[in-house]
């Protein structure tokens, strides 16, 4: 039987609940479990840990809106990682985890050989903490990393924090999804992260809705797509103080880039499919023609 998933929002659950879900994942036959804004005892978060740490089949765990909610429940989870080989994406977004639970977390976080996907939005995260996160952003060849990492609503964070950040980012080579909105980010920060940006040969997506930028933000971004090449697919802009225009011309280049790269993606396919087809010259013409489009990039989150 494939592994399945148990998804429960905001129940308060029994001893004998916890003692079902703690059996499918020592069975191996729970591929994603989501408590979200669930509420358990002490006692039964202790459970879920021994649980996660035992099962080989978890890859996504969701404990989002206060589940870890003390230094406890931290630590227990913290040891629980340390054993687990399989969680891909951990989600804690709304954890009062502040940089004190970070640290207590983040060695386990550090050496998980699974990991490239981390929500620690809403986390009362401050400098401390970035400095922490950086470290899962190895730079270049160092050693495997997130691709998909989001700091929504951190607010404590200021812009050293985000400076180091964008330098950790710019020499990532794999992250691909960053979120960071609603932080008060402003122009400044803005563009440090342009820098990051045309630094970067991965990030994909970069959400910075709700972070406080002007026009002078998004002219900077405007002038950093334009002018560079960059792998960004995706920039999210909406809820700042920034005129339509430009965030329709800075969403046209970046429609363009992607149209570029389909076709060229359709042409290297075609050339793999097809390698005695010589090249064109002048005394030849070759009409490529391919059929679908790659795997999505992004794998779906859940908050």
């Amino acid at each position: 039987m494939l592994p399945g998933s148990i998804q429960i929002s905001g129940e308060t659950l029994s001893g004998a609940e916890i003692r079902d879900i703690c059996e499918s994942l020592r069975e191996n036959s729970v591929r994603l479990l989501s408590l979200r804004g669930c509420q358990l005892s002490e006692r039964d978060f202790g459970h879920v840990c021994r649980g996660v740490a035992e099962t080989r089949s978890l890859a996504q765990l969701n404990l989002n809106l206060g589940i870890v909610s003390n230094i406890n429940r931290v630590k227990q989870l913290a040891e629980a990682l340390k054993t687990n080989r399989s969680v891909q994406s951990l989600f804690l977004h709304g954890s009062p985890l502040t940089d004190a639970g970070l640290a207590l977390l983040n060695p386990a976080l550090s050496i998980h050989p699974s990991l490239v996907a981390l929500d620690l939005g809403d986390c009362m995260l401050g400098d401390e903490g970035i400095n922490l996160i950086c470290g899962l952003l190895p730079p270049d060849g160092a050693k495997s990393g997130l691709k998909e990492l989001t700091l929504s609503a951190n607010p404590g964070v200021t812009s050293k924090g985000w400076g180091r950040l964008a330098i950790a980012v710019a020499h990532s080579s794999q992250l691909r999804v960053l979120n960071l909105d609603y932080n008060p980010l402003g122009d400044q920060v803005a563009g440090m992260l342009a820098v990051a940006v045309a630094s970067s040969r991965t990030l994909e997506v970069l959400d910075l809705e709700g972070t406080g930028l002007t026009n002078q933000s998004a002219q900077t971004l405007l002038d950093m797509v334009e002018n560079y090449p960059t792998a960004l697919r995706t920039l999210i802009l909406a809820e700042n103080n920034i005129s339509p225009e430009l965030q329709q011309q800075i969403s046209d280049l970046l429609s363009e880039g992607e149209e570029e790269e389909e076709m060229e993606a359709r042409e290297v396919t075609a050339r793999e499919k097809n390698p005695w087809i010589c090249q064109n010259n002048s005394s030849a013409q070759m009409v490529l023609m391919t059929s679908g489009l790659g795997d999505s990039l992004l794998a779906e989150t859940e908050m």
